[in-house]
């Protein structure tokens, strides 16, 4: 876990707050790029903890395909993903291939942010050097693991014998186990929980999927009763009215 500490301020107060996210996601560093004052904000009020997970965990048990996975949606994904970037002014250059292997960059988030690792770097510094360095700098992760690590002050060495230990790997597969276990489907999502004896008595964290969901993220911290309307409670039971064969 990457868990930084909690603080005081209001908007945020009485929640504990996750984010879900894998590196191979553009949309994960667009959000994570666009809204710092969201995640600091979230870090000072609700403890934000880093949850790094395989996507294509998810993907497999939820019997999903990933949007790069069908070729004309993968071609209008990542338009729309470098049109949206160049809209808010968020430098990206995609790497040199998509989709990668993440394993190694989520490995080593966790095991450089563990509370008992001694990085000098709080979490969100780490998380920050590792997206800019796929998706700001468009380096194969793969072919530039050295220069990764030099970035994060490790020798590759280091850096290797960090990502292969087993309690590193034991917690990626728990963050994706705990994710499903709460009916996460993909990535990015923030899951907010209110602390107990906070703001009612319910248990079910509120997920938000989605960089185009932060807005509405932002609408709940403001007013955690968003969602306790006629109109949107009645979602919640509108009945399925035909299913696809085979579905």
């Amino acid at each position: 876990m990457i868990r930084p500490a909690p603080g005081t301020d209001t908007q945020g107060q009485g929640i504990k707050a996750d984010w879900y996210f894998d590196f191979i996601s553009p949309y994960a560093y667009l959000q994570f790029a666009a809204h710092p004052d969201l995640f600091e904000r979230l870090i000072e009020t609700a403890g934000l903890v880093f949850k790094p997970v395989v996507f294509a965990g998810l993907l497999a048990h939820w019997g999903h395909k990933g949007p790069v996975e069908i070729p004309e949606k993968r071609r209008q994904t990542y338009r729309m993903i470098a049109y949206t970037a160049a809209q808010r002014d968020i430098a990206m250059k995609f790497p040199p291939g998509h989709p990668f292997n993440p394993i190694p960059a989520l490995r080593l988030a966790i095991a450089l942010c563990d509370p008992a690792s001694s990085a000098s770097q709080p979490a969100i510094a780490i998380v920050r050097t590792i997206f800019e360095f796929i998706w700001k700098e468009g380096h194969s992760l793969a072919d530039d693991w050295p220069l990764l690590c030099q970035r994060l002050e490790l020798s590759v060495a280091q850096a290797d014998s960090l990502i292969g230990a087993v309690p590193v790997k034991d917690r990626l597969r728990a963050n994706g186990e705990e994710a499903i276990a709460r009916g996460i489907y993909g990535v990015p999502t923030f899951a907010l929980m209110p602390v107990a004896g906070t703001l009612g008595t319910e248990t079910r964290p509120e997920l938000f999927w989605g960089e185009d969901a932060t807005p509405m993220l932002r609408a709940w911290l403001a007013d955690p009763g968003l969602f306790d309307t006629p109109q949107m409670r009645a979602l919640d039971a509108l009945p399925v009215a035909a299913s696809r064969k085979g579905s």
